[in-house]
């Protein structure tokens, strides 16, 4: 019996379809779904859809009120975040909370033009930008993403759930540059801060910088900020996290506690994971003796 070329390589065709299509399909299921609850929120500000993953306590009594933490990373650790957290709460170390984790949109890449901040090159550079280069459609929009968080997230969080005023934002790399970002543009919206191999690099380190300049306007109420680093990381990134730590040193006000960390024999990607005890831990021995 012959078989034609044609319907060979219409059969060919067909099958690479539907492996693409799993392929698609299993990647989105893995990005932008997660083992907890999914919901949607259009955004005004970002004139988008996004979707927020939401981690409940054991046993959540909506009656009750619980610390929330806000992860800008999505999936990435978040069964560790879970875990972690419930581990130490059943142990009576920490509070069980509230986690929301944002990933970044499935079908287009927003990480850097969501977490980068306004000063520093979306695609990000380690060499400093030249005075030429100043079109508004270069610079990072982490002043959006945080109108987001700020305006539209924690309010679809306060309406659905029962939260109180013990909130931390966590980040690691590009979300660790919008961690720092947020902190000394809005202190005031969380009192927990969670900077994981942050990227301060960006444009001959412009977001030390900054940073340093925007620690010496802190005031008010306590602030915690706990910064990680991979003890295997490169040069790049070890020498603006040191920046950072000088900064701290030098500008700081008295309400500002921070804590660091170098994990051993960790590499940028493996830091987070090691980072996430340690920094809640870091966080409850800050509010027993702060708040």
């Amino acid at each position: 019996m012959k078989i034609s070329l044609k319907l060979i390589s219409t059969s060919l065709i067909s099958i690479l379809v539907l492996v693409g299509a799993a392929v698609v399909s299993s990647r989105y299921v893995e990005h932008y779904t997660s083992e907890f609850i999914d919901h949607d929120i259009y955004s005004e500000y970002l004139s988008e859809e996004r979707r927020i993953f939401v981690r409940l306590p054991e046993g959540y009594d909506k009656r009750r009120s619980y610390p929330l933490i806000i992860k800008s990373d999505g999936n990435f650790n978040l069964s560790r975040w879970h875990e972690t957290v419930t581990a130490q709460s059943n142990k009576g170390l920490i509070e069980d909370s509230i986690i929301v984790a944002i990933p970044n949109l499935f079908w287009v890449d927003t990480r850097n033009r969501d977490l980068v901040p306004p000063y520093a090159r979306k695609d990000v550079q380690i060499e400093a930008r030249p005075n030429t280069e100043n079109s508004p459609e270069i610079f990072g929009k982490a002043d959006l993403f945080l109108s987001f968080i700020e305006k539209e997230v924690i309010p679809f969080v306060e309406r659905e759930y029962s939260i109180n005023n013990n909130r931390v934002l966590s980040g690691f790399s590009a979300g660790g540059s919008f961690v720092l970002y947020t902190i000394v543009t809005k202190p005031e919206l969380f009192t927990g801060y969670f900077a994981f191999s942050p990227a301060a690099w960006y444009d001959n380190s412009i977001v030390v910088q900054e940073f340093k300049n925007g620690l010496s306007k802190l005031s008010k109420k306590p602030l915690f900020m706990y910064l990680s680093i991979g003890g295997n990381e490169n040069e790049i990134i070890t020498g603006s996290f040191n920046g950072l730590l000088s900064a701290i040193e030098s500008n700081a006000p008295t309400n500002f506690n921070y804590a660091y960390h170098f994990s051993e024999n960790a590499g940028h990607s493996e830091n987070p994971y090691y980072s996430i005890p340690k920094a809640l831990l870091a966080y409850y021995e800050f509010r027993e003796s702060k708040i």
